[in-house]
């Protein structure tokens, strides 16, 4: 039986402003608010609330027949909250459903994987502790940041315990295979790979208004019909995409949202069901290794990392952000934290490209690459220079670590003492309830006389026995 896997990626931009030489160590703010808050409401309001709600309506509508998987980085949810926290309340009504699954994803949507496995392990962590906050869910499925994947990517994910990972399904990757199968990890057999179909996912998210296209328009019977019309065996068919293809690359005046509502009932005509990439994992084996050598991703015709680190510039600006990758991981300061957060994103390099591309570029602020490359560099420039200066320079990584451990280990130390004085104050001030305060108990207590001496025995004395002489 033929199962569908619909999977949303939510992340939200990061926008600088403009940051001039002059700012270096005088200005350690790096954003534009004003931009960052009018972004994040409107994709809100034209995109995000109109798809959950439709999504929402859909697994009412169809019961448990409905199953969706998310997957939200940690700086979008940092936006949502601050400027639609409406968004995040309704994924938590939709979590509530038991239909939907939340995935792992870098809490940065950065390029960590490529570079540093430390910070990456770190940053796929610490999204995980968001979706069990907001969600109560562990996620055992990975998504990186655009798909990004290799053999050794695949290890990290499974030396990270994820029992499955998304990845496309690219042509040059897989030869004459299908995409509609379960695959693994080539040097990590126990990770699963689920292949993103790619002409299914960009008919709806890319071409879906496209009156040009030869596809166009688009019936929900008939997009059903294609995938019940695949070979028996092919029997999983992942369709991934970012939620605001709902109402930003595809307007909702497309009437985008009703043909996903038909969606569930044409399939159920079909005997076609819905799984998440769990469920997938779980229970259906896989048919093979897929050999990935090379990085894929599921940007561009190249379907690799070109986009980010393509030209000289964008290497430039990635190897000086990651050249204090270890340094700001020992260190954990929370506001460098956050700066790293925000400024691994993938989009500060994607801004940076050269490349031509059939899908539009909006590159914000900046007027050229060159533009990007040198605002980016000027912020990049003031936060190493602050890393350096939490600790002196003069002291290598190792050290610093040995260092930092130490304080660590002696803060946990006397955090236990103080919770060992407080269960000991308890346990008295307990004791006291039941039997009274000690200092009055031993009062009440009659006090003993002292103990008599024992009188000293009298000796008798000794006979003097005179000699006759000396009496006389």
């Amino acid at each position: 039986m033929k199962t569908i896997c619909l999977y949303f990626e939510m992340h939200q931009i990061i926008h600088l402003r403009r940051y001039r030489f002059f700012d270096i160590g005088t200005d350690h703010y790096y954003y534009d608010d004003y931009e960052n808050e009018r972004t994040v409401t409107d994709i809100a309001e034209r995109s995000y609330m109109p798809a959950l709600n439709t999504l929402l309506e859909m697994i009412k509508e169809n019961g448990k027949a409905f199953k969706v998987a998310f997957s939200l980085s940690g700086v979008g949810i940092e936006q949502l909250e601050m400027h639609a926290p409406q968004v995040l309340e309704k994924l938590q009504e939709l979590n509530e459903t038991g239909c939907v699954e939340f995935l792992a994803e870098p809490y940065s949507h950065g390029l960590s994987s490529l570079i540093n496995e430390e910070t990456f392990a770190a940053d796929v962590k610490k999204q995980m502790q968001k979706m069990k906050e907001y969600f109560g869910q562990t996620p055992k499925v990975l998504r990186n940041s655009s798909l990004i994947y290799s053999d050794d990517i695949g290890l990290q994910a499974s030396q990270l315990g994820f029992k499955g990972m998304l990845t496309e399904g690219a042509k040059h990757v897989l030869g004459w295979k299908s995409p509609h199968y379960v695959y693994n990890c080539a040097i990590a057999p126990n990770l699963k790979l689920l292949l993103r179909d790619i002409n299914l996912s960009d008919d709806i998210s890319l071409r879906f208004n496209n009156s040009e296209w030869e596809g166009y328009p688009l019936f929900a019977d008939t997009y059903i019909d294609q995938i019940a019309r695949l070979p028996e065996e092919e029997q999983v068919i992942n369709i991934f995409m970012e939620l605001s293809a709902l109402g930003i690359a595809q307007p909702l005046s497309s009437n985008i949202l009703e043909f996903l509502r038909a969606l569930p009932i044409c399939a159920k005509q079909k005997g076609i069901t819905f799984s998440t990439p769990t469920e997938i994992c779980m229970k259906m084996k896989s048919v093979g290794a897929l050999d990935v050598p090379d990085t894929l991703s599921w940007v561009d015709e190249e379907r690799d990392v070109s986009c980010w680190l393509g030209n000289p510039m964008q290497r430039e600006a990635f190897n000086k952000l990651y050249s204090v990758a270890d340094r700001v991981r020992i260190a954990n300061d929370s506001r460098i934290n956050q700066d790293w957060d925000y400024l691994q994103a993938s989009n500060n390099f994607r801004f940076m490209t050269t490349k031509p591309s059939n899908v539009g570029l909006d590159r914000g602020i900046y007027t050229s690459p060159f533009d990007a490359f040198t605002n980016y560099m000027n912020v990049i420039g003031d936060f190493i220079t602050r890393v350096n200066g939490l600790y002196p320079e003069e002291i290598d990584n190792d050290e610093l670590e040995s260092l930092l451990t130490t304080i660590r280990n002696q803060g946990e130390e006397i955090e236990n003492k103080e919770k060992e004085i407080i269960r000991l104050q308890a346990k008295i001030e307990k004791l006291e309830e039941i039997h009274g305060p000690v200092e009055a108990k031993q009062a009440e207590k009659p006090k003993k006389a002292p103990a008599k001496k024992p009188a000293a025995k009298k000796t008798p004395a000794k006979k003097v026995e005179v000699k006759e002489d000396e009496k006389k």
